[in-house]
């Protein structure tokens, strides 16, 4: 009998054969460890992300939600409060154009890649993408240096679940509890001393005499500090990992780094770090001929939609060259990631100075530890041997 065990770690180091099964023989499955439907085929995630008055994101949009944060989040708010919330934090996002991110995340790389010189090989997580994005966020923020490893750690555990208690245990919801106390100190710290920077922009954003409240600014940095560290971490070692994994198209983007866009792109699709999130239904609805009742959770499997051949063909197959427009790397509707032209750049610059650094390099291991969660997939550790 088919299982679908979206905890199990032989799963998530290769998941996608399960997902085949689920998109050809059980497009809706109720998953008996996960405990909820199942949507695995690209067209019904797309519905579900588009309806939200039938696909509800209030009760929590982690397969394991953490205590206190559904209903508090952007992506845990249905419109019209939603609404509000992305119009005030999309306006403090773009207070300053993305530009003037792009020499301090490219001294950022080269950096770290200068500090790996004479290495013949390096942990690409520890090493290099996990320092990014760290060195990124506590740039937007104006953040103390010496709180880096702390806060790494904690958005570490925050996105992570235990895979024998199927749930968080208590090191996760203490990390939770810990980043949000971080989040409200510096929150406090900054409306006494406000500067230019997104923490103060979130304080200061207003839209028809209305502003984020203080617990809003509170919900949105903590989850911005675990999403912003941790899945653009994880997004950037998948993409790291297939470039090794496919040494075509790394040389093809090394003798043409205006390509690395297109090849970010095939990223999302093929091999996204945003594996599966959930939905609560708010009425009973009919899904190839099961019925789902008003209640139900619904776990939509980006990771398995990026690889249906009913949307894209050929879907097995890493090609740059694809252009897969609608994929489903930073979810879609109302809850699309407002993050992404962030994630982009972050992600466009490392690459262009990782490939002009090393053009040439190649895994080390065979088999890879990866991030125990029911929600991400990326490697815990991707050792690189470089020319």
């Amino acid at each position: 009998m088919f299982r679908f065990d979206p905890y199990s770690p032989a799963f998530d180091a290769d998941p996608f054969p399960a997902y085949k099964t689920l998109r050809d023989e059980y497009p809706c499955f109720w998953s008996e460890a996960a405990g909820m439907w199942v949507y695995s085929r690209y067209a019904d995630i797309l519905t579900a992300l588009n309806d939200w008055e039938t696909y509800s994101s209030a009760k929590g949009n982690l397969v394991d939600e953490l205590p206190g944060r559904a209903g508090a989040t952007l992506g845990t708010t249905d419109p019209p409060r939603h609404d509000r919330l992305r119009a005030l934090i999309q306006k403090a996002l773009t207070m300053k154009a993305l530009d003037h991110l792009v020499e301090p995340v490219r001294a950022v790389a080269r950096g770290h890649l200068d500090a790996l010189a004479g290495a013949k090989s390096f942990d690409f997580v520890r090493q290099f993408s996990s320092k990014i994005t760290v060195d990124l966020l506590f740039h937007l923020f104006n953040l103390p240096g010496e709180d880096r490893q702390e806060v790494r750690d904690k958005a570490v555990l925050m996105v992570q679940t235990d895979p024998e208690t199927r749930q968080k245990g208590p090191q996760h919801i203490a990390a939770y509890e810990w980043m949000t106390s971080y989040a409200a100190g510096l929150i406090a710290k900054r409306k006494a001393d406000p500067g230019d920077d997104l923490l103060s922009n979130f304080i200061i954003a207003e839209i028809d005499g209305e502003k984020l409240a203080d617990r809003e600014v509170q919900m949105t940095v903590t989850t911005l500090l675990m999403a912003g560290i941790e899945s653009l971490s994880g997004f950037m070692s998948v993409f790291g990992l297939n470039l090794a994994d496919h040494p075509d198209a790394r040389r093809a983007l090394a003798a043409d780094p205006a390509r690395i866009p297109d090849a970010i792109e095939e990223s999302l699709r093929y091999n996204t770090s945003a594996q599966r999130f959930r939905r609560c239904l708010t009425r009973d609805v009919e899904a190839h001929g099961q019925t789902m009742k008003a209640g139900d959770f619904v776990m939509l499997a980006y990771g398995s939609g990026n690889r249906d051949e009913r949307q894209f063909p050929n879907p097995d197959v890493y090609d740059i060259a694809r252009k897969p427009r609608g994929h489903l790397g930073f979810g879609g509707g109302v809850h699309a990631c407002l993050g992404t032209s962030l994630a982009r750049l972050a992600c466009k610059i490392s690459f262009e100075e990782l490939l002009a650094r090393y053009p040439d390099f190649a895994r080390v291991e065979a088999e890879l530890p990866w991030v125990p969660s029911s929600n991400f997939r990326s490697p815990m550790r991707l050792e690189l041997a470089v020319a």
